[in-house]
């Protein structure tokens, strides 16, 4: 099972990835086609559940997208449901410290690198019998969200931890851990230092920060700072942003008649 995300990462180029908050198969396809790497349904702040992110996950198969997941959290039922019905990445909010980073590996590999149970009835779709198996431990993607002062704090032993292959900033999160306003794209100082940080050490152990951004621009902003994969809003955002547009464009520009 190739997974496009680690390829594009292999590659040295950074992933561009979606985020689907809406419970919709039709929403998972329309966004699949718009030239994403990998698209990433939320079950933590979006309104899906199990189910939908299957049907997400069906409505997407047909297009050169890697499935992800981002959990509600870090806990094995979850985990190991979500693999097994066909995500090819995991990503974990609120991981604080290393033995968290360590629980979340243990959750997410199969014997002997963890405790995941065998049984993947969706997943076992994208090998051969028993293939699946074999492969899934390095295949798999663990993204560990780092959005708080104590995972910061606790920066480089959560990198060290083996099994994952980068962390996912939280914005928002964690700006609000240091007393700050929760948006996503930062430019205080002491965040943009933060981000520094991550990468650096990121770089040092061959792992991929990614991070979760408003739109272009900001996604852009981040690409060149160096971090290996970017997030633009969610469907939500990019929906109600261009609809938004639309409407004011419209009674701008229909002389107060509308």
């Amino acid at each position: 099972m190739a997974n496009k995300v680690k390829e594009i990462w292999k590659s040295g180029k950074a992933v561009v990835n979606a985020w689907l908050a809406i419970p919709s198969g039709f929403s998972a396809e329309m966004i699949a086609q718009c030239g994403f790497d990998s698209v990433t349904v939320d079950m933590q702040h979006g309104v899906q559940d199990y189910l939908s992110m299957v049907q997400c996950f069906q409505a997407m198969d047909k297009h050169p997208v890697t499935p992800m997941v981002r959990v509600p959290w870090n806990e094995p039922g979850i985990i190991g449901k979500v693999l097994d019905g066909g995500a090819y990445g995991v990503i974990c909010p609120m991981v604080n410290t290393p033995q968290e980073a360590k629980n979340l590996v243990s959750y997410s590999k199969y014997p002997p690198q963890g405790v995941r149970s065998n049984g993947p009835i969706r997943a076992g779709m994208y090998g051969t019998a028993g293939s699946y198996q074999k492969t899934a431990n390095a295949d798999t993607i663990l993204l560990p969200m780092m959005e708080t002062k104590t995972a910061v704090e606790n920066m480089e032993a959560i990198l060290d931890v083996e099994g994952i292959d980068g962390v996912y900033i939280g914005p928002s999160d964690l700006g609000f851990s240091y007393g700050l306003e929760p948006k996503l794209d930062r430019s205080e100082p002491e965040i943009l230092a933060i981000y520094e940080k991550i990468i650096k050490e990121c770089g040092k152990r061959g792992l991929n920060p990614g991070i979760h951004c408003s739109g272009a621009e900001g996604a852009a902003r981040a690409i060149n700072m160096g971090f290996k994969l970017v997030t633009l809003s969610n469907e939500v955002g990019l929906m109600t942003t261009y609809a938004k547009m639309q409407v004011n464009a419209t009674r701008k520009d229909s002389g107060g008649k509308a």
